[in-house]
């Protein structure tokens, strides 16, 4: 039996109810995290809450919690889940605030309101090894979603109908183009690698500030691999070595194949090799309790 938090309360996951009348339901007036859990750790979740803070003052939404009490929240629902994960005891954490429910449907926001605060957790499996040996293909396409993307906001149908685009194309993910510029994808962030340098688009109202993303930039640094944070043109991107894309779930993915060609060799590159080992640690670390 899966637990959830719901409004202040612990309660199996099929007795969790929120009002019809919530307008995350109808509007998706709402913002969300996705945080994993390593051997029932955190990851950086720093940074995970204040991404939210980001994005709850973005929608102009108050933060109904502290941040000791996010983390309290947090490692209940882990370790009342705990049974539910295979031995490495990984997870991966959702939660989810929206403005809460009022009593009748109106597009401005209401007075005194109290929001809706939702938490529950999966097991996390590990990526697909095939995935990591080979790579993943990818397709490229507009990007058809609004102006503030760096909120992490549950309004997703965008997101949805460009990830099933690439879905319908026997595509892992969808790499999104907007004025001629690489953006993100449809699900995570894009990197690529032009003679040995990471590239990466550079933060901005377009796009979502990934965490990961951030991780692998301080990798980078910490370790001395060449890399810069600036605009990847199309061309860029189909001229690439390797192409990355990077999220709490995917971790550090390369994309072997875009658009039905071959990326550099069609294996992933020796720039990700390095990356990934460096990943590997530091999530090792996060199980082992000696990095957040």
């Amino acid at each position: 039996m899966t637990t959830v938090y719901l409004n202040g309360n612990y309660l199996a996951m099929e007795d969790a109810c929120v009002s019809v009348m919530d307008r995350g339901f109808l509007f998706g007036d709402g913002v969300y995290e996705v945080i994993p859990a390593y051997g029932g750790r955190l990851f950086r979740l720093s940074h995970h809450l204040h991404r939210l803070q980001n994005s709850l003052d973005g929608i102009r939404l108050t933060n109904p919690l502290s941040d000791c009490t996010w983390q309290e929240i947090l490692d209940e629902v882990l370790q009342r889940n705990r049974e539910q994960t295979s031995a490495s005891n990984d997870q991966s954490v959702y939660l989810q605030v929206t403005r809460g429910s009022a009593a009748k449907r109106d597009h401005s926001f209401p007075d005194r309101i109290t929001a809706t605060v939702f938490v529950f957790s999966t097991p996390l499996a590990e990526p697909d090894p095939v995935d990591k040996t080979q790579g993943v293909a990818a397709i490229t396409l507009d990007d058809i979603r609004w102006q503030h993307c760096a909120i992490k906001a549950i309004t997703l149908l965008p997101n949805v109908l460009l990830r099933q685009q690439a879905a319908d194309n026997n595509a892992a993910e969808a790499l999104l183009i907007r004025d001629g510029l690489v953006i993100e994808a449809s699900a995570s962030n894009v990197f690529v690698v032009r003679d040995g340098i990471i590239l990466t688009p550079p933060k901005g109202e377009q796009m979502l500030p990934g965490i990961t993303r951030d991780l692998v930039l301080e990798l980078a640094e910490q370790h001395a691999l060449p890399y810069a944070e600036t605009d990847i043109s199309e061309n860029t991107l189909r001229q690439a070595d390797e192409v990355w894309v990077t999220s709490s779930t995917k971790e550090v993915l390369p994309v072997t194949r875009l658009d039905g060609k071959v990326v550099g060799d069609g294996l992933p590159g020796p720039v990700w090799q390095s990356m990934i080992q460096l990943f590997r640690r530091y999530k090792e670390a996060v199980r082992n309790g000696t990095e957040k």
